[in-house]
């Protein structure tokens, strides 16, 4: 030990210009500190001998020094990461987390600036910035802020690899000028050069290098920085940038303004298989609470009457009718949707929650997040853009036993906007309330770092469903996008899995659903949030199939672990995830050819009793009961636009 920490003590204290290396625990995966060009720090990345990261720039620019060249490197110091936790919103419950850390301390004019700090585990990558405050001036003044006015942070990716990218859009487009709202549609496989529609890609953005994969994304963004986007520089390279100018309707700046000493957001890197990209729980290793829950939040499945019958149905009977339909599916929660305040009222509000209780359901309502930085109408608005209002608010859905809120468009990725969401996560959890964010960011750690948060949209999601054909057309196809990229970093509130043929009322006009009831179940496991709100409708309980009624009561919203099977973006997924000791094994699949596969299924003993919810070719599907072989082994074949589930009883 002694040995080490003088070891370590000489690293601190001589500078160096050699290469430095960091292994992964299980040591496949190689990262190599570096200074060339005149004192430009780079990083790249190894994976099994492979250079995954080719040469890649590091370093900040700021208002007190640029601290991207004219480096030198101090040293670097070591060390190992363990820590277990337990999250019953994530993907994996139980989470051990190991890996190596580098602190790299970078010095310039004598003087130590900046850190870099690494973390590498055995699939992820990730690094971060400590900026240090600046040695008193001869006036004997320190400086102890700073604006970030740009990072270098950049990933150079190998020639030859292929994308699968959300582009960013304009800002103050869209309805009522609500995006960008990370909510455009995906290109998969294409190559590298591009710069999306002009403003680069949204987080997460998944990359193919041949038999690698990677996922680059970044986690533990709240009020002290922006959010982040990436942008293509030409070819392979691709860097951090800030929010456009014009989010927020313009107001504010696109950098972040830091108390010093600070330490920015992550940027991370999984690399490998992917296994590795859908089991990832990166986003929330990195991550700590912020504030302890205020009580035991409650969890689980809902009802929504918006998405089938849209902005009328918010009238007290028909909500009263959504309330008795979860209270028949045995679901804790209706969402309550926009114009409820001028609809129903908050008395009747009050009147259908205490109707709500006797039935052992709970309300959640919609809010509009404005505000000055969009033309979005719907009411209740002005009330969660202000503090003062938005605690009266919260007090009175204490009172009344309103469980959670739906806080819907934002205004963009700058530094206001993402104190805004921690502001009313802040505020709600004082109030003992649940928050889910829709027409929002992406969520970055969000999970673990506050304890009553549950999910975000950021991504094309339902509503589409019912406002297009060509949504229903390419549902599938999304919806095996998902897995692989979107909701691999964090709950995804999504609000699909309909049973409904049409996205309407009587069942009989509007939009037309291409997907099948079995792919219905499918995606109620396969697209993780610890809340879930469901496109079923009261008239599912007489016109949908039993099996497909049971499965829906049943389904679990918390896993305690996930396993990818087999897959491919954009074609088809099947993966398990399991609760408590119930395994969920499911599929679905976009492709014009069935999908057929032989499963290994260790999950499952020889002799388990299993049901398995499977379509033939015309998109029937059926429930049957079935016993898992010697071999551990099942066929299973999945049309287009069908989907398989298969469960342990």
């Amino acid at each position: 030990m002694m040995k080490k920490l003088m070891m370590m003590g000489l690293a601190l204290l001589c500078l160096t210009s050699v290469a430095q290396t960091i292994k992964s625990p299980d040591g496949k995966i190689l990262v190599f500190l570096e200074l060339k060009d005149q004192g430009k720090p780079y990083y790249r990345v190894n994976y099994q001998g492979k250079e995954v990261v080719t040469p890649s720039v590091l370093g900040l620019k700021t208002n007190i020094g640029d601290f991207t060249q004219g480096l030198a490197l101090k040293g670097v110091e070591s060390r190992e990461v363990a820590e277990v936790y337990e999250l019953r919103n994530i993907k994996q419950r139980h989470v051990d987390y190991r890996a190596n850390e580098a602190v790299a301390t970078y010095m310039q004019k004598g003087e130590p600036v900046m850190d870099v700090i690494f973390r590498v585990s055995n699939r992820d990558v990730a690094f971060c910035y400590r900026l240090h405050d600046k040695k008193p001036d001869p006036m004997g003044n320190t400086r102890r802020v700073c604006v970030v006015e740009s990072e270098a942070s950049s990933f150079t990716l190998p020639d030859g690899t292929t994308t699968f990218l959300c582009p960013q859009s304009q800002a103050m487009v869209g309805f009522a000028r609500t995006m960008p709202s990370y909510e455009t549609s995906y290109t998969l496989d294409e190559p590298m050069g591009k710069n999306g529609w002009g403003n680069g890609y949204t987080f997460p953005c998944l990359f193919k290098e041949q038999d690698c994969w990677v996922l680059i994304s970044e986690t533990g963004t709240d009020g002290g920085y922006v959010g982040c986007r990436l942008l293509n520089e030409g070819g392979g390279n691709y860097r951090i940038g800030f929010p456009m100018l014009g989010e927020l309707n313009g107001q504010g700046s696109t950098t972040p303004a830091l108390g010093l000493p600070a330490q920015t957001p992550w940027r991370t890197i999984t690399i490998g298989s992917l296994a590795n990209i859908v089991e990832t729980t990166v986003p929330f290793d990195l991550v700590q609470p912020k504030y302890k829950a205020s009580k035991e939040y409650v969890y689980g499945k809902g009802s929504w009457s918006w998405i089938i019958r849209m902005d009328s149905s918010c009238n007290f009977d028909e909500q009263k009718e959504y309330i008795d339909f979860s209270a028949a599916m045995g679901w804790q929660s209706v969402l309550v949707d926009a114009h409820w305040d001028k609809q129903i009222g908050y008395e009747r509000v009050a009147e259908l929650a205490r109707y709500a209780k006797t039935k052992g359901v709970a309300l959640f309502l919609w809010y509009n997040s404005n505000g000055a930085w969009n033309d979005a109408p719907q009411t209740p608005i002005g009330k969660m853009n202000n503090s003062r209002i938005r605690r009266q608010e919260m007090k009175w859905m204490q009172e009344t036993g309103i469980r959670g809120i739906k806080v819907d468009f934002f205004g963009g990725d700058k530094q206001p906007m993402m104190q805004l969401y921690e502001d009313i996560l802040s505020d709600a959890n004082d109030f003992g309330l649940l928050c889910i964010f829709h027409g929002c960011t992406l969520p970055r750690g969000w999970e673990r770092m506050y304890p009553n948060y549950v999910a975000s949209e950021a991504v094309l999601a339902s509503e589409n469903l019912h406002f297009g054909q060509g949504a229903c057309d390419a549902e599938a196809r999304n919806a095996c996008i998902h897995p692989f990229v979107r909701n691999t970093v964090g709950s995804m509130d999504f609000g699909g899995s309909a049973l409904n043929k049409f996205y309407s009322t009587d069942n009989q006009h509007g939009t037309i659903r291409r997907t099948s009831d079995v792919y219905a179940l499918a995606a109620a496991v396969l697209f993780q949030s610890a809340v879930q709100h469901f496109a079923l409708a009261p008239n599912n309980l007489t016109d949908a199939p039993a099996w497909a009624i049971d499965f829906m009561k049943k389904v679990p919203t918390t896993w305690d672990e996930v396993r990818f099977i087999d897959g491919y973006p954009g074609k088809y997924i099947i993966l398990a995830r399991r609760s408590g000791s119930q395994w969920f094994v499911v599929g679905i699949n976009a492709e014009q050819q069935a999908v057929k596969k032989t499963l290994t299924l260790p999950m499952f003993e020889k002799g388990t009793a299993l049901s398995v919810y499977a379509d033939d070719a015309q998109l029937q599907g059926s429930m049957k009961a079935q016993r898992m072989n010697k071999k551990q082994q099942m066929t299973v074949t999945i049309p287009q636009n069908g989907g398989v589930v298969i469960t342990n009883n």
